[in-house]
């Protein structure tokens, strides 16, 4: 009885977009704490725990029956293009998805009175050589950063309860075959014996998912509303240096990294002269708001390696705060 009763007792979480390389992620790590409900589009998925049902979030009437029906405390948007290459490939999904589909989600969060999630990145910048900070306006020279910064700025201006997390580049491991990201590329290429043409040109940071869905859960336990908070490991590296940081800390072959030279979608009127760009998001707000310290990216790679394979780094000591420890 005392289980079932602290079972009712937890808030309930609704992820559009649960088959995600985010949603699925963030459901995982938030199902311990939280009732987590999911909807998908086109990729069926089942997660331990998690009820999933389909949802096209371009549907309003299927947006609000969902809200109606499970009336969720927090609702988090995991739909959409996380791509900046795949978001310039198709600009009109991204912009869908990204903005319109969110409207819709965001339009019923207020009327059934659930705070609404939104995880934006750093793309909404233009990549100066700068840290960036919360209040700095978004000048984006992608499809993808245009239509997350209009995302942002449509929650801002129209909810009145939200909370939005404008995060770097996530790493970890997807639940869908058809999911490529970089850092299960990495590790596939290393175990094939297959070389790596990684971009040196780009700067962002990196960070485990991990540490995203942490941070998020601090914050609905603590009841956090109408915030933006950037998260960002304390350094940036370029894709070619990631998979050279990714090979030191798991011990990896890293003669099969080759530097490349990626091309990056920007708009041809906002190109720069070296096509070097560097998307840093400054922390301090975050940190100081929950009392934490943001990783660097080969401090991260060292979580993600304890993560994985369930070994001990004593390398470095750990800071703690509100609960949590970083590496």
């Amino acid at each position: 009885m005392s289980n079932e009763k602290k079972e009712d007792e937890k808030k309930t979480i609704l992820i559009f977009g649960v088959s995600s390389f985010l949603g699925s992620n963030l459901a995982q790590i938030l199902r311990k704490d939280f009732k987590v409900i999911g909807t998908y589009h086109k990729d069926p998925v089942s997660l331990p725990g998690i009820l999933t049902i389909p949802c096209d979030v371009l549907a309003k009437d299927e947006v609000q029956l969902i809200i109606y029906a499970f009336k969720p405390d927090i609702t988090v948007y995991a739909e959409g293009v996380s791509s900046v290459y795949e978001a310039h490939k198709k600009p009109e999904i991204a912009e869908a998805y990204n903005t319109s589909g969110l409207f819709n989600v965001a339009e019923y969060c207020h009327r059934y009175r659930s705070q609404v999630c939104y995880v934006s990145s750093s793309y909404v910048f233009g990549g100066e050589d700068k840290q960036y900070i919360e209040m700095d306006i978004p000048d984006s020279n992608t499809v993808i950063g245009k239509t997350q910064s209009q995302a942002e700025f449509y929650i801002q201006k129209t909810s009145l309860n939200y909370i939005i997390f404008r995060a770097c580049n996530l790493y970890g491991r997807s639940i869908l075959p058809n999911m490529d990201p970089w850092f299960e590329k990495i590790q596939r290429n290393i175990l094939t014996g297959e070389r790596i043409n990684a971009d040196n040109y780009v700067k962002v940071g990196f960070l485990d998912v991990f540490y995203l869905g942490t941070l998020m859960k601090i914050c609905f336990e603590k009841k956090v509303a109408n915030r933006l908070f950037q998260v960002c490991s304390k350094d940036t590296l370029t894709h070619y240096e990631f998979a050279e940081a990714y090979t030191k800390v798991f011990n990896e072959n890293s003669k099969l990294i080759e530097k490349g030279k990626w091309t990056f979608p920007v708009e041809e009127n906002r190109r720069g002269d070296s096509n070097k760009y560097n998307f840093h998001l400054d922390v301090s707000n975050i940190e100081s708001f929950l009392n934490v310290n943001m990783p660097t990216v080969e401090e991260s790679l060292e979580f993600t390696f304890r993560r994985m394979h369930g070994k001990q780094s004593n390398k470095r000591k750990t800071k703690k705060g509100a609960g949590i420890s970083f590496i």
